[in-house]
């Protein structure tokens, strides 16, 4: 591997790295300034940490660290050992997250009666941030393990399996002394937010789109796409039904966000070219996302 190969994969590691402590500390922010002033449980192990909390008064790092020191042992023999390294390390930097980051008082983000408020803004924050710290191939322990572990053999959402997992911590709620139904429907609310956060942050990245170019003038669209968008371009033979003439159709498939370039390329060299675009559920193979089977 040459020094240049070796540089980008060791900058892309350290970056990575430190999206994962940036997810962290967003989703530590949003517990300790929106749920926890509020009493709300969410979901994960966190949320276990949050029962035992306003049960006891033990801090969430304790329990969440010890929780984890377990689920760790499954990681490192089921995910592997470089997944692990990152999940201990987002363990690590939660738990530093939780001692040292000081819990709002009440009502000083929202108002103190605005419980609906406090969820709906914790679990945007909150899922965002487990989103980035997907998207950055790491973990921050607890259900995150299970719902890697998941995702590894299924084709089922990171943030569908976390809700599964997370309904039944949220529903224990009921049994603390302050635990009513009400407080439920704002843990199961907290959940479902950051559900379709963290799918959003990390599809938002994947999604993927599909063009039909027609243009005369094939061959240079096809050449610039392949250098400056860095993707495979397919060339298929069609003809015009109306014209009878034969006619060159360029395939691409692509990132959402290259959609731009593509776009650029093909006005600057043929304006009067004819364009379909159209969005994919799923792209595998080569460039982006790997087949998963059982």
């Amino acid at each position: 591997m040459s020094l240049e190969a070796v540089t980008k994969k060791t900058w892309r590691e350290i970056r990575e790295y430190i999206f994962i402590a940036l997810g962290s500390l967003a989703y530590t922010g949003a517990w300790k300034a929106f749920l926890l002033p509020h009493q709300i449980v969410g979901g994960g192990v966190t949320g276990i940490g949050a029962l035992v909390y306003y049960a006891s008064g033990i801090p969430i790092s304790i329990t969440y660290f010890a929780i984890n020191a377990v689920l760790l042992a499954i990681s490192i023999k089921t995910i592997g050992l470089k997944f692990s390294i990152r999940t201990i390390y987002g363990v690590v930097v939660m738990t530093l997250f939780f001692s040292i980051l000081p819990q709002a008082p009440l009502g000083m983000f929202v108002g103190k009666d605005d419980h609906f408020m406090s969820c709906v803004i914790g679990g945007l924050i909150s899922g965002a941030g487990i989103g980035l710290v997907f998207l950055s191939n790491g973990s921050t322990g607890g259900t995150d393990i299970i719902a890697k572990i998941v995702n590894k053999y299924r084709n089922i959402t990171l943030g569908r399996i976390l809700l599964y997992c997370d309904v039944l911590i949220i529903s224990s709620s009921y049994f603390l002394k302050t635990g009513s139904i009400e407080r439920i429907v704002y843990g199961l609310t907290t959940m479902a937010v950051s559900t379709i956060a963290i799918d959003t942050v990390i599809n938002g990245v994947r999604q993927s789109v599909q063009f039909f170019i027609f243009s005369k003038e094939y061959e240079q669209i096809a050449t610039r796409i392949n250098i400056e968008v860095h993707r495979g371009v397919t060339i298929l033979d069609g003809m015009g039904w109306y014209s009878k003439q034969p006619v060159k159709v360029i395939t691409v498939v692509a990132r959402k966000n290259e959609s731009i370039k593509i776009f650029r390329i093909v006005k600057d060299i043929d304006p009067n070219a004819f364009i379909s675009q159209s969005s994919v559920i799923g792209v595998y193979g080569e460039g982006f996302d790997v087949i998963k089977g059982k």
